[in-house]
C-alpha cells in the first residue's frame, strides 16, 4: 500500500516509498482487515475479481453449493471475502499481482461511486430518479456524476458528497471519486448502478453495499492507482439525509420479503424428476439464470461475463435436445442480460451467441443437469 496511506508506525509492516507494487497489495489487504473490512482478491491489474477454479467456472455452478469457499480458496469474488491475517499472507503471498477488493455488505459499507465519464445526460427524468426537472431548467454543463450529485445536494440544502472532507474518498484512475461511508445500523443497502433503468440514485453516481465490492485504496490497476484524498482513512457514518435519498430511491428490499435465494441443488432435481411440461423448464431457466441476475445487484465485476457465458452454454445445450425454441432462449437471455448490465446489450450478445454456438453441440437429455 502506498505510504500515504500512514499506517500506524506501531505497524511493523509499514512501507517505505518506492516499495513495490506487490508488497503495497499485501499490505493494502492487511490493512483492510484490521479496520474489519473482509478482503479478496482481483484480477491483476483489473478491477474483477480473481478468477474461479476450474469447477466453479463450470455450467450451474454458484457459490450457493461451492466446497472452495470453505476450503479457503478465493472463488465467487466477494463471497470468498476474508478478515483472515494468514489465509490474507497465503492468498497475496503466492499471487502477489493480486488487487484487493472490499466487500461492502459485510464490511459495513456504503460507498458512493461518482463516474467523471464526461456525456449527453439521458432524458431529464434519468438525471435524478424521482424528481422532476422541468424543461426550464438549463441542464448546459452537466456531463459526469459530479455535476448530478452535486445537483441533489443542492437541492437538499447540504454540501455534496464530493467535498465531504469528513470522510475517506478515494480518487479513481478515470478521475471519479469513491466516497467512503458506514452504516451504524442494521438496514441493508443495496447496490445501484446509475446507469439503471430502475434503482438508481443520481446519473453517473453508482452505489456499493450488500452484494457488492469496492476497490481497495492503494490498489494499483493498469489504468493507476485508487488513491485516498486528504488525510481522512475512516469512514465517516453515512449522513442521515443521503440514507434518506437511498431509502428513496430504493436501496432497501421490500419490507417483509425475503431476498432470492438461488435454487438448491435437490430442489432442481425434484423439479426435474416430477416430469416433462412447460413448468418443468420454466423451472430450469429460472436455476440457469439465477447467477446472471445475480451480478444486477452490483455495479461492475461479479463475473458477469462469465456467468452469461455458462447460461448460454447451458441454454444451448436445452435447444439442442429439442426442450426449449432457440428464439425463445435467445429472448430470454437478452431480457436477462439487459436487466442485469443495462446499456451492454451489444456486449452481452456477443457472449449469448458464442455461449449459445457451443451449447448447441452438446444437447441435455432429460436426465441431465442443467
Amino acid at each position: 500500500m502506498p505510504a500515504e496511506l500512514h499506517f500506524p508506525r506501531s505497524d511493523s509492516r509499514q512501507l517505505a516509498p518506492g516499495s513495490s507494487v506487490a508488497e503495497q497489495s499485501l499490505a493494502t489487504a492487511r490493512w483492510c482487515a484490521r479496520r474489519g473490512w473482509p478482503v479478496h482478491p482481483l484480477a491483476p491489474g483489473r478491477k474483477t475479481p480473481a478468477a474461479n477454479c476450474e469447477d466453479c467456472r463450470r455450467p450451474g455452478h454458484t457459490h450457493a453449493d461451492c466446497d472452495c469457499l470453505s476450503a479457503g480458496r478465493w472463488c465467487h469474488g466477494f463471497h470468498a471475502a476474508t478478515l483472515d491475517q494468514r489465509r490474507i499472507a497465503q492468498w497475496w503471498g503466492a499471487h502477489p499481482q493480486f488487487g484487493v477488493g472490499v466487500a461492502c455488505g459485510p464490511a459495513g459499507l456504503v460507498v458512493i461511486d461518482i463516474d467523471a465519464h464526461s456525456a449527453q445526460p439521458p432524458g431529464r427524468t434519468r438525471i435524478l430518479p424521482g424528481i422532476a426537472i422541468g424543461d426550464h431548467v438549463d441542464l448546459t454543463g452537466l456531463a459526469t456524476g459530479f455535476h448530478t450529485l452535486a445537483v441533489l445536494a443542492a437541492l437538499r440544502g447540504v454540501p455534496s458528497p464530493a467535498d465531504d472532507t469528513t470522510t475517506l474518498r478515494v480518487r479513481t484512475p478515470s478521475g471519479g471519486l469513491h466516497v467512503w461511508y458506514r452504516a451504524e445500523d442494521s438496514r441493508r443497502w443495496q447496490c445501484s448502478s446509475g446507469s439503471s433503468h430502475g434503482r438508481a440514485l443520481a446519473w453517473q453516481v453508482d452505489v456499493r453495499a450488500h452484494g457488492g465490492y469496492i476497490i481497495a485504496p492503494g490498489t494499483t490497476t493498469s489504468a493507476g492507482t485508487y488513491t485516498p484524498e486528504g488525510d481522512v482513512r475512516q469512514p465517516a457514518v453515512l449522513p442521515g439525509w443521503l440514507a434518506q435519498e437511498l431509502e428513496r430511491t430504493g436501496h432497501l428490499p421490500a419490507p417483509n420479503i425475503p431476498a432470492p435465494r438461488p435454487v438448491p441443488p435437490r430442489a432442481q432435481q425434484a423439479v426435474r424428476a416430477a416430469g416433462g411440461g412447460r413448468d418443468r423448464i420454466q423451472h430450469n431457466l429460472a436455476a440457469i439464470l439465477a447467477p446472471v441476475e445475480a451480478c444486477g445487484q452490483v455495479t461492475e465485476g461479479a463475473g458477469f461475463s462469465d456467468a452469461l457465458n455458462r447460461a448460454a452454454y447451458t441454454v444451448g445445450g436445452l435447444v439442442a435436445a429439442g426442450r426449449l425454441p432457440q428464439d425463445e432462449a435467445e429472448r430470454v437471455l437478452k431480457d436477462t442480460a439487459a436487466a442485469a448490465r443495462p446499456g451492454q446489450e451489444r456486449r452481452a450478445e456477443q457472449i449469448i451467441q458464442s455461449g449459445l454456438t457451443a451449447g448447441l453441440k452438446r444437447p441435455l437429455s432429460s436426465g441431465s443437469r442443467p
